[in-house]
């Protein structure tokens, strides 16, 4: 066996996520000197990045290791291998239910992770990961739970208090998440997502200062957050402040030009202001972002209707009808079209 292998799987089975991290690093890049492609080093970086909640960092990973069908095979032999040879080690059923999870197949790593909670009765990675299956599956209080468990057994494990904010606040529970936020702040001063995530929660109860200094904040850690510009934008619209959302729309777009929701944002701030041409521009490259962009098909029906084009603006606001979620924009088109009634382009 490979001696990168051994070390990796003596890292795994012993729960050393910093060792495991170095010996797959070390691993990638002899792989790669030498021209092989293997997803294995791949996949062992892609557990150490899940565990620390890097999930942008064990997403590109994801990329390497469990996208191709050849990739998931290679991966999934080697981790079953891994549970056949130790049956009874945590771990190993942990790292089983991370390969089950990420290919598709969630309900079957749900006895993976139930399994290692069982083998590993002081581990908070088993609930961490069970929880997240729920949470995807739209489970929340399943999911709160598991969260709940793995916060007891390591309060100081900051993706778990995390993501159980996360929960509480899908279930509008504003308290308890800003609770859990600034728990996760207590423990990491300089963590943008627990910021961002609280002056979210804050916004929500319309506590619009202290979100405001919240994303402020979390600006300052991570400046190319596009997401927090656009959510600083939005409480500045909120304010009537329409100069500095516009710049902070403009500064979500200048991190991520293809940030749709900053284009249509942008768009609404020119229809308000009768920049119909800036608007419709707008309006146009969200669309190419996104083409399900229900506030961007709406912007355009609103401008089709002031130009006095009725069948254009008709299939328009169709599609924005089509594509919202909140059901109060659906309302205010559904009003506006019953009291314009059905005319065609003159």
């Amino acid at each position: 066996m490979d001696t990168r292998l051994v070390l990796c799987e003596a890292a795994i089975l012993t729960g050393s996520w910093q060792n495991l991290l170095e010996h797959a690093l070390a691993w990638s890049k002899e792989a790669e000197d030498t021209g092989k492609i293997d997803p294995l080093p791949h996949f062992a970086i892609n557990v150490v990045r899940l565990i620390e909640g890097r999930f942008a960092d064990a997403w590109k990973e994801h990329a390497r290791c469990l996208e191709k069908a050849e990739d998931i095979a290679r991966v999934r032999s080697w981790v079953d291998s891994l549970v056949e040879r130790q049956p009874t080690n945590g771990y190993a059923h942990l790292i089983q239910g991370l390969a089950l999870s990420q290919s598709g197949h969630s309900e079957r790593s749900i006895l993976s992770y139930k399994e290692a909670a069982r083998l590993l009765p002081d581990s908070a990675y088993p609930h961490y990961f069970l929880a997240q299956i729920h949470q995807r599956a739209d489970h929340l209080e399943m999911a709160i739970k598991e969260y709940k468990e793995a916060v007891r057994r390591d309060p100081s494990f900051t993706p778990a208090r995390t993501n159980l904010g996360v929960a509480y606040q899908e279930q509008g529970r504003l308290e308890m998440a800003i609770k859990e936020y600034r728990e996760v702040i207590k423990l990491r001063p300089d963590d943008p997502v627990a910021l961002a995530n609280l002056g979210c929660a804050l916004a929500e109860q319309g506590k619009l200062e202290p979100a405001l200094q919240c994303y402020k904040q979390a600006l300052q850690l991570n400046p190319a957050d596009a997401e927090v510009h656009f959510a600083l934008g939005g409480l500045y619209e909120t304010r009537g402040r329409l100069d500095l959302a516009q710049k902070s729309y403009r500064e979500a777009l200048q991190a991520d030009p293809h940030f749709g929701p900053a284009h249509s944002a942008l768009g609404w701030v020119a229809l308000r202001q009768n920049h119909l041409q800036e608007a419709q521009e707008s309006f146009h490259r969200a669309l190419a972002c996104n083409a399900e962009d229900a506030a961007a098909y709406h912007g355009l029906g609103e401008i089709y209707a002031l130009r006095g084009k009725r069948q254009s603006a008709m299939e328009n606001y169709s599609k924005a009808l089509k594509y919202y979620r909140d059901q109060e924009k659906k309302n205010q088109i559904m009003n506006q079209l019953f009291q314009e009634g059905h005319i065609g382009d003159s």
